[in-house]
């Protein structure tokens, strides 16, 4: 037994469910799963992981994911919540790949950083939404990058590697790591002026961010959890971005965090110029219940786990969706949720 093999084995989980590890509360039994919390780790795990010829898919908060019923024996599962971390330097505010991404917009309030507000309550970690190239209304997280550290997973001895925001090939939904086998660290973002809290405040906010990052993947307590968050601030004196208002109001009255999901489970095809919801509500779709799980009554881009809901039950309505759509509108629409 080598080296890597007794990294890999020490940081190894063995026959953990996926399903908590998942906005839909889906997921069967991973032979392997490991949760690194430092650069170093993930090399390790990867290098392992050839060794042993295993697989590995990586993942944040689960929130775009939809885990198998039955795993692959020969996958590692690579949580990266526990990978957190925060330094600012030089104009620039380093976040770690497990960071959640409201966070951004937490810190914006504390420090006095602009443009994070859009962050607010998009459910997922940093390293998921460089990856995804989220968005909310008009903002995307590319436009808040610089650049971007990664680890290719085919070879990992090359060790951490950069690449610059220019060069990721962002679109809508769309990025250069979406065709490569990295796996991001985290990235530099661009930040104007800020302030910091005093040491002892500071320091306590950075410990409920680790705290937050190593919480349940369940929506609505993810939910629950952020919003609590605004008359907190209120308290300590900051001003609350009127975006948070707008995103409350927005994400809430559309019922986006009442059940178990991934959010939006399609691409839009602006090509189209319609919403995928917009059309999943012309077929009148939304309600259907396939087993335990169900075309949003809400909203018509989400399909939500009820309660006991298998993979196989949701990607029953992905299909079934998409041949509808194709049959009246003449496209298959994209799935935005990631299917492994």
């Amino acid at each position: 037994m080598n080296l890597n093999t007794l990294h890999f084995d020490k940081l190894c989980s063995m026959n953990t469910s996926l399903a908590p590890y998942s906005t839909y509360e889906i997921g069967g039994t991973a032979r392997h799963l490991a949760e690194p919390a430092t650069t170093e780790e993930i090399i390790a795990l990867l290098e392992g992981s050839q060794h042993k010829g295993l697989d590995v898919k990586w993942f944040g908060m689960g929130s775009n994911i939809l885990f198998p019923d039955q795993p692959q024996d020969d996958t590692l599962f690579l949580s990266m919540k526990k990978h957190v971390e925060l330094k600012f330097s030089q104009g620039k505010l380093f976040v770690s790949a497990g960071v959640p991404m409201t966070w951004l917009a937490l810190i914006g309030v504390y420090t006095g950083i602009q443009g994070m507000e859009f962050t607010y309550l998009l459910p997922g970690t940093m390293g998921a939404g460089i990856y995804m190239n989220a968005k909310y209304f008009n903002h995307e997280i590319s436009d808040l990058l610089d650049k971007v550290y990664y680890i290719d997973a085919q070879h990992p001895e090359r060790g951490l590697q950069t690449i610059g925001v220019a060069e990721c090939n962002y679109a809508y939904k769309q990025s250069i790591f979406q065709q490569n086998p990295w796996i991001i660290v985290g990235a530099d973002l661009n930040i104007g002026a800020y302030t910091l809290p005093d040491q002892p405040a500071w320091e306590s906010i950075m410990r409920e961010m680790v705290t937050a990052s190593n919480a349940s993947s369940s929506l609505p307590e993810y939910f629950q959890y952020y919003r609590n968050w605004i008359p907190r601030l209120e308290q300590q004196g900051y001003q609350v971005p009127d975006m948070f208002g707008i995103v409350i109001e927005d994400r809430g009255g559309k019922r986006h965090f009442d059940h178990a999901c991934c959010g939006s489970v399609f691409k839009n095809n602006y090509d189209f110029g319609q919403p995928t919801g917009k059309l999943v509500d012309q077929l009148g779709l939304r309600g259907t219940i396939h087993g335990q799980a169900r075309i949003s009554p809400y909203h018509g881009n989400f399909i939500q786990n009820t309660g006991g809901a298998t993979a196989s039950d949701i990607l029953y309505l992905i299909q079934m969706v998409q041949d509808a759509i194709n049959n009246r509108f003449g496209f298959v629409p994209e799935p935005e949720v990631v299917i492994l």
